[in-house]
This record gives C-alpha cells, sequence and structure tokens, in this order.
C-alpha cells in the first residue's frame, strides 16, 4: 500500500467509535517495533516524527523507509508531523511526501491562531495533506516545547465550534486536562468538556498526551470522539528499558543486533497493548 492520509483512518474510526493510535518514533528501528506491531494486529497505524526527529533522521528518509514499510506490510499507514508552528518546515515535509501534517499555533491569540493553521490548509488543500490543528494549551513537554501545567488552558467548546468552521482544519486536539510527558499525578481529564466538543465540531477529534493514561480513562475518552491517540513517552521508556535489560544481564555487550533486538521487542509489546486499547485490531482490511 502507499502511505495514505490520516482523513481516511480517522473519518472511519470516527464513524465506528474506535481510536487510531499516532506513535511517535525516534529512530527506524523504533518505525521497525511499530510497523509489526501493526502487522501482527493487523491494525492501521499513524507513525509521528516530532519537528526534532524531522530534522534528524531527515525528511526523505522518513518518508522512503515510511513508504517501504507500507508497502511491504500491506498495513495502512499515515506519516503525520507532529506539533510543528515553522510553515516552511511543514511546507518541505508535504513536499517530501508526508500525508498529515500538525500546525500548532495554540501558544498565539485565537485570532492569530486561526490565521496561521489557514494558511497551512490551503497550502496541503492541493496535495490533499491531512491537517490537524491544537486549540487551548497542553502542558507537559514536547520536545524543546516546554508548558508548566499551570499555564495549561482547557479548550472552549464554542471556540472549537468557531475555530474549526474558519479554518477548515481535518482533525482538532483540543485542550481536556491532559498532558505531554508522564504524569505526575495522573491526568485530569475533563470527560464533559470532551462531550461538548464532540457535539459541536463535526471532525475528528485528538487526544494529545496520550503516555499514561489509565486504560479505562481512555476507553471513556475514546466513546465521547476522541478518534486519535498520540503516544510518544512510553514508547520511548519501554524502547530504552529493553536495551537497558541487555545491558543488565551483560555489560559488555556490544552487538547492536542483540540489545537493538530486544529494545524492538519491547516496544511492539508496548504498541500491541495500544492497538488494542484503540480497538483497531482489524480494521486494517477497511482500507485494502
Amino acid at each position: 500500500m502507499q502511505l495514505i492520509s490520516s482523513t481516511l483512518l480517522l473519518q472511519h474510526a470516527k464513524e465506528n467509535g474506535y481510536c487510531i493510535g499516532a506513535f511517535n518514533v525516534y529512530t527506524f528501528d523504533m518505525l521497525q517495533a511499530v510497523v509489526d506491531a501493526a502487522i501482527e494486529m493487523d491494525s492501521p497505524i499513524i507513525i509521528q516524527t516530532s519537528v526534532g526527529s524531522a530534522k534528524q533522521l531527515g525528511l526523505d528518509h522518513i518518508v522512503r523507509y515510511t513508504q517501504t514499510a507500507s508497502s511491504i506490510s500491506n498495513i495502512p499507514i499515515s506519516l503525520h508531523l507532529d506539533h510543528c508552528s515553522d510553515i516552511d518546515l511543514i511546507s518541505a515535509t508535504i513536499q517530501a511526501g508526508y500525508t498529515s501534517v500538525m500546525i500548532d499555533a495554540s501558544h498565539l491569540p485565537f485570532e492569530e491562531n486561526v490565521k496561521q493553521t489557514q494558511r497551512v490548509v490551503e497550502l496541503a488543500k492541493a496535495s490533499n495533506i491531512h491537517v490537524e490543528a491544537e486549540l487551548g494549551k497542553i502542558g507537559g513537554v514536547e520536545d524543546d516545547i516546554i508548558l508548566d501545567d499551570s499555564e495549561a488552558t482547557l479548550a472552549n467548546p464554542q471556540e472549537c465550534q468557531t475555530f474549526v468552521t474558519l479554518t477548515g482544519i481535518n482533525s482538532l486536539a483540543p485542550a481536556i486536562g491532559t498532558a505531554h510527558g508522564i504524569y505526575r499525578n495522573g491526568p485530569k481529564i475533563d470527560f464533559s468538556r470532551i462531550e461538548s466538543i464532540a457535539e459541536l465540531v463535526s471532525v475528528p477529534l485528538v487526544l494529545h498526551g496520550g503516555s499514561g493514561i489509565p486504560s479505562d480513562q481512555v476507553r471513556k475518552a475514546i466513546s465521547l470522539g476522541m478518534c486519535k491517540m498520540n503516544i510518544a513517552t512510553e514508547l520511548r521508556i519501554a524502547f530504552t528499558n529493553g536495551i537497558k535489560n541487555v545491558f543488565q544481564q551483560n555489560p559488555a555487550e556490544s552487538d547492536p543486533r542483540i540489545y537493538m533486538v530486544e529494545a524492538i521487542e519491547s516496544l511492539k509489546k508496548m504498541v500491541i497493548d495500544k492497538i488494542l486499547l484503540c480497538g483497531s485490531k482489524g480494521k486494517a482490511l477497511y482500507f485494502r
């Protein structure tokens, strides 16, 4: 299969009451693990790169690797640029072959957020690229973006409706009490806010800060309209712990073919758990 737009994946998830896992990868070994898990689960997936990972790994390398993985695996995959405020970089990712982008202008006043998002929607329209945007401010750490919990602000449902109408985005990531990174005291998700936003907007909703949310809360969020869940920190931890385990057993180990296998397997198990939680197992057949 060729890489496909997140729009197709998320619309189907929205119409059928499940969620698509969006997995941030930082190395090509991590990408392999995510794809291997999707193959085993026969699940559609979204591969995400942060701005930092996109720059480090190289846009062309990421696109070609992901295209090959999708073609060989016959799994529907969308390739998404996460949390980007640089419109020039967004343009470059579209030209390179990404099928989905996120413009994050949530740190700006509402009117400026609208303007920046409109620019990206217009830019992406010609190539049928999915555009995600954020409203409200989600706390935590994402690459070099650090927002203290005290600075986080929840999305206003009426503003969400206006924002979607004015911008023409394909999906919305509203701030509803989650945070990037691992939670210190657990998430404080405003479920009634999710429900209100879902009733007012027609586009799929995105759950950011998916690492560490208790399973019952994830399921409830999905039932209320969350169609995409972003997972990053838990993946890094699982991957790193796989390597640590090898060196704890054999500190002198120096063969990457050994310690990377452990890392890949550890991450694969984590992704399988998230796919099952999202309810996307077996859904790949709808996109073939």
